[in-house]
């Protein structure tokens, strides 16, 4: 429930609190933000703030794109307004308690930034409520965990990073068993910190966790999975370890997935309007239009779904992750997953997604290309897979590398009816620069390949 402006300062003040933390979310899904005083805090919470536009201008590495043209050089880089959402008041427990909210560029209306993420995601939930529907959205997380520091990580132990635990071991209670500090504290911290999660358990490969959030509206299940990230990492610092979301730690392993479920409900909550008992799969005509939209859609959009080099490196066949563009009945071998077993509980899985998303892009991309097929009418004459997806090749794979995936993004029509054209613009322009820093880059794979032979 939202508090009153006047709730939140009759809060700072009875619990004597001295600081508040902010944060906005860029492009690339990282969470940028500050510590400012409560004084200052009361007034942005009856003004606004201005909050420097230099984080959609520069990528995770803080390097400035020279191909934006939202902010720059060119521009001077000014402030942007931005407004809090009081929706997503918490506070810290593993830093004292401290009041944190999370802000965007958007007021209470809608209107803003076009490249903010979360205005995005908020304009497309729009156009779900104005349709008739509730969004019911959640995301599980794969990710692995190492026994090392920043320090040690960036120095001399990099090649020698130690899993948390060894061995491939999925859902396995004793290897949780080895470092229940960690596992427990981050568990319960996520509770405290408002992100419930339905389930954590270990993942097949060395050091490697899963999580499952619970589902809530979609930016509410946005606003989860965005803090859910940066909370593993901050208590696993804690705890000497670090983890990552990275979709491909190494091409010996399987890599990290961050499937989005997803269901539309009547406005009121009461009905799973994907759910049809008399149906053989027990979907119903909305649930198939929902995905035959994002069949459609998805290669006019991947990027939002896979947005690094390595994304594409967990796209391989065999890796529990898809390849191809197919959708079957709990059938982990494709791009979408149905779970048609219960009235409440009928759902998609969307499975291209991977862990090293940003979750408002990625929710945004799902559910726009669902509406685009609930609003078009699409049928779903695609066939549910049964068996193996990697060798269903009938309607076609998906776009190989981000360059291949950010080129057809760009040039699309469907990208932009279902995401603005400002926007695909400045996120297709970030993209196109991801490509060019590593193309420029001279990797350890070349160093060990040709340096003594060639």
């Amino acid at each position: 429930m939202t508090q009153s402006i006047d709730e939140i300062k009759a809060y700072l003040e009875d619990n004597d609190c001295t600081k508040v933390k902010l944060a906005i979310v860029d492009i690339d899904g990282v969470l940028r933000g500050k510590i400012v005083s409560v004084e200052k805090f009361r007034s942005i919470l009856d003004g606004g703030l201005g909050f420097c536009g230099v984080v959609f201008g520069w990528d995770m590495d803080d390097k400035s794109y020279d191909n934006a043209k939202v902010t720059g050089w060119h521009t001077g880089y000014p402030d942007f307004d931005a407004f809090v959402d009081r929706s997503t008041f918490r506070q810290v427990p593993w830093e004292d308690e401290v009041p944190f909210f999370l802000a965007d560029f958007s007021d209470e209306s809608g209107a803003g930034l076009d490249v903010c993420p979360r205005t995005l995601l908020k304009r497309i939930n729009g156009r779900a409520v104005r349709m008739g529907f509730n969004a019911q959205f959640s995301e599980e997380f794969e990710w692995f965990n190492f026994e090392t520091t920043p320090d040690g990580f960036y120095g001399k132990e990099l090649a020698k990073t130690k899993p948390l635990t060894p061995g491939m071991f999925g859902y396995s209670i004793l290897k949780s068993s080895q470092k229940t500090a960690f596992f427990n504290e981050l568990f319960d911290s996520c509770h405290r910190f408002g992100i419930p999660l339905e389930g954590i358990h270990t993942e097949t490969g060395p050091g490697v966790y899963e999580a499952a959030i619970q589902y809530g509206d979609i930016l509410t299940a946005g606003d989860r999975a965005v803090l859910f990230k940066t909370s593993v990492k901050e208590i696993a610092y804690k705890h000497g370890i670090m983890a990552t979301f990275m979709a491909k730690w190494s091409e010996k392993l399987p890599g990290n997935g961050g499937h989005i479920h997803q269901s539309l409900w009547d406005l009121g909550l009461e009905t799973n309007l994907f759910h049809d008992a008399a149906d053989p799969l027990h979907m119903s005509d909305l649930m198939k239009q929902y995905i035959a939209g994002q069949l459609y859609c998805l290669p006019h959009m991947l990027p939002m779904v896979a947005p690094t080099i390595n994304s594409y490196k967990r796209l391989v066949e065999g890796a529990w992750a898809p390849t191809t563009l197919t959708w079957g009945v709990d059938n982990r071998t494709t791009a979408l997953r149905v779970l048609s077993r219960g009235k409440s509980s009928t759902r998609l899985e969307t499975r291209v997604v991977g862990s090293d998303v940003n979750p408002y892009l990625a929710m945004s991309a799902c559910l726009a290309a669902g509406l685009y097929g609930i609003s078009h009418g699409l049928s779903l004459d695609q066939p549910s897979t049964v068996g193996n997806g990697y060798r269903d090749l009938s309607n076609g794979i998906l776009p190989s590398s981000l360059q291949e995936a950010t080129a057809k993004m760009k040039h699309s029509p469907v990208a932009k009816e279902l995401f603005g054209a400002e926007f695909v613009e400045h996120f297709c322009a970030s993209r196109e620069w991801e490509c060019r820093e590593f193309a420029a880059a001279v990797t350890d794979w070349e160093r060990r390949r040709y340096f003594e032979i060639i």
